[in-house]
């Protein structure tokens, strides 16, 4: 039975259409007027720090309350970063932050690897997918040129120079930017005024 789940999974997202894989990926409730927009890449150390150390508070005060929602964007910086967004891009939906947790909290050892997108494909693998469907991901070149459109877009948009930086919006009109490996304070200072009374 649980194999038959498991080949069912896999062959699901395997049929995932182009459009699905790069639309938006929504951390919290899809229906708030607070929205973080991460621009990261996943070579970058500021923002495996992020993920590792800021994020799970920020989630914890104002994520999971409803209030705020995190749209997270990639910005490769390398060609190793867009092959690591485009593995996460490849799984189901529901598995996406799940897997940019690990390749953020694991990134010392698959981006530094011997043979970095053989860490990557054994990554995939422990999330449950297929070697077949890891490969198919990492030669699909519509892929990654809509990755790359992600990150023109962010900075054609938002000016974007480093990672990470964090687009803050009200309703789709911006009121702050957050730059680099910012502590806790700062996001709650931004946040706390545009949540308050809501």
């Amino acid at each position: 039975m649980g194999a038959v789940l498991l080949t069912w999974s896999v062959a699901a997202s395997a049929q995932q259409s182009l459009e699905t894989m790069l639309k938006d990926r929504v951390l919290g409730n899809p229906e708030a007027s607070v929205e973080i927009l991460e621009f990261s890449s996943l070579t970058c150390p500021h923002c495996a720090q992020f993920h590792r150390e800021i994020l799970g508070e920020v989630k914890k005060a104002f994520i999971d309350t409803g209030k705020v929602k995190l749209t997270y964007r990639d910005f490769p910086l390398d060609g190793l970063a867009l092959r690591a967004s485009m593995l996460a891009r490849c799984a189901p939906e529901d598995r996406y932050f799940a897997y940019l947790e690990t390749l953020f909290h694991n990134q010392n050892a698959w981006s530094r690897a011997a043979d970095p997108i053989g860490a990557l494909g054994q990554i995939a693998r422990l999330g449950g997918m297929s070697k077949e469907r890891f490969e198919a991901c990492m030669a699909d070149e519509k892929l990654a040129d809509g990755v790359l459109q992600i990150r023109l877009d962010g900075q054609n948009a938002y000016n974007i120079q480093s990672t990470p930086t964090f687009i803050v919006r009200v309703n789709g009109e911006q009121k702050a930017v957050i730059s680099g490996a910012q502590p806790f304070a700062e996001f709650e200072k931004v946040l706390k005024p545009l949540v308050g009374g809501s």
